[in-house]
């Protein structure tokens, strides 16, 4: 089933159900596939269960005591050696990008996945099992809003000793393109292309993880691969194989005979599409960045990505996202617009005037929220008393500014300019920034809560330059004249 569209038969008609990407999902109910693990050869059972709206994406090793719970968060990333290994509370899982891969492509943003090993299991070392036992569950749709997080600027991560290179676009979708070069006469250079995450299932998700000869023949030699199968991972021949060595894998992979194809690869599996280890990159890629913990809008290009590098520049795309979170309720003010309401109508609305007007015009106004501006020129009255010489707007003035700003939206949401408005409480005030001469004050006021019996409770914000100056909840009583 593509997430995207859901078929439900009505009254024998099928009937489209559009995936809403707006909100969030989580699944139906609770599914479990078992599995061995690449590295540890620790045969594990892995289940999803659905979980409420706002948990995100968590791991649990029911096989400790305790059942420890671990985030998918790039910040709790301990290893990238072999796969995506995440640890905390004293536990750790390894392998955990094409679990998350699978739940990012299918557009699960919820849920609890339990496993009683150390490792996910390989399966056929794509993410297409756990996109079928996602399906088999059925993604469900809540009641909360997802909340998705734009890059606005470029972000980027370079390796030179790698000649890794991640950058990170303004887009308003979330896309992904990759470019692989090993210097491999038997892959050459690929690229592989994610125009939307719905084609994550039929595009992506049945690529499987590939590995060079000699890098196989090194793990081997070292027990390092201890589920290795012949079936769970493309081997590239990138060296001539003598008939010895031949037969060590027959015998290792448990088949009759294994060789190498004229394409230059084992014959242990056929290729699912010509550049399958080029899309495979691309499913770590989404799995990776997953650990980021927020979903983006964003064009991801990755030159020769691995764990490593994807698992810095998810670290990297994380920070900028807390860094500018708050700013996400910035008002916007272009001066050449028009505003809602001028001075003139402030006037009839309010009863202040010089010196003690504080609003100069309005340029948003909803039932649940409204945004002033006051201008602070070099000769406001209270500079001539309030640190002459060094003149800062009061803190008291900037909330009465904000007290003036959220009356105007009162008096509109009770009938008119028939009511004044008058503090009974002032809480959480802070003063962050300096408001200074030549400053421009955004006044954004926001209803905690709906009018009641006269009261209006607000939560006040004073933006400088994109930066929070004040802030405080508001409560006042609203009169009528």
């Amino acid at each position: 089933m593509n997430p995207a569209i859901e078929k439900k038969a009505y009254s024998g008609e099928a009937v489209a159900a559009v995936f809403n990407p707006d909100k969030q999902h989580t699944l139906k109910t609770a599914v479990s596939i078992s599995g061995t693990g690449l590295h540890t050869g620790v045969m594990a059972e892995l289940t999803f269960r659905p979980a409420n709206p706002g948990f995100g994406l968590q791991f649990q090793r029911v096989d400790l005591p305790d059942q420890p719970i671990i985030k998918a968060d790039c910040d709790l990333v301990t290893d990238v050696s072999r796969g995506t290994t995440l640890e905390a509370n004293g536990a750790r899982v390894n392998t955990v990008e094409h679990v998350l891969a699978a739940l990012v492509g299918m557009g699960v943003d919820n849920c609890l996945i339990q496993v009683n090993g150390p490792e996910m299991p390989i399966m056929d070392g794509s993410s297409e099992p756990f996109v079928d036992l996602i399906e088999e569950a059925g993604v469900l749709e809540q009641e909360m809003a997802k909340i998705w997080y734009s890059i606005e600027e470029n972000i980027t991560h370079f390796d030179e000793q790698k000649r890794v290179e991640l950058m990170a676009l303004p887009a308003k979708e979330y896309n992904i393109t990759t470019l692989i070069d090993f210097n491999s006469p038997v892959l050459g250079t690929q690229h592989a292309g994610l125009k939307h995450i719905t084609d994550f299932k039929s595009e992506i998700a049945p690529c499987r993880t590939f590995v060079f000869l000699h890098e196989l023949e090194m793990l081997l030699d070292n027990n390092l691969i201890k589920g290795g199968d012949v079936n769970n991972a493309i081997v590239i021949a990138d060296k001539p194989v003598d008939d010895k060595e031949m037969k060590r894998l027959a015998q290792i992979f448990r088949r009759d005979k294994i060789e190498v194809k004229s394409e230059g690869y084992l014959n242990n599996v056929e290729l699912r599409f010509p550049n399958e280890p080029a899309r495979h990159k691309l499913l770590d890629v989404v799995g990776d960045l997953a650990l980021i913990g927020y979903p983006i809008k964003a064009r991801i290009i990755a030159n020769r990505p691995g764990h490593s590098s994807n698992v810095e520049f998810a670290k990297k795309i994380k920070q900028h996202i807390k860094k500018n979170k708050q700013n996400r309720g910035v008002p916007v003010y272009n001066p050449a617009i028009p505003p809602v309401y001028d001075y003139q109508f402030i006037e009839k609305s309010l009863p202040h005037r010089y010196p003690f007007a504080l609003v100069d015009k309005i340029i948003e106004m909803t039932d649940t929220h409204i945004v002033g501006v006051k201008n602070v020129t070099c000769d406001e009255w209270f500079f001539q008393g309030h640190f002459p010489g060094n003149p800062i707007m009061p803190g008291v003035l900037q909330v009465e500014a904000l007290a003036q700003c959220g009356g105007i939206l009162a008096i509109h949401l009770n009938g008119g300019g028939q009511h004044d408005t008058y503090f009974l409480k002032i809480d959480n005030c802070k003063f962050k920034q300096m408001v200074r001469p030549g400053d421009t004050m955004l006044l954004k006021m926001e209803l905690s809560s709906p009018i009641r019996r006269g009261i209006c409770e607000m939560k006040g914000t004073v933006y400088v330059a994109n930066k929070i100056t004040t802030e405080a909840d508001l409560v006042a009583q609203i009169v009528k004249k």
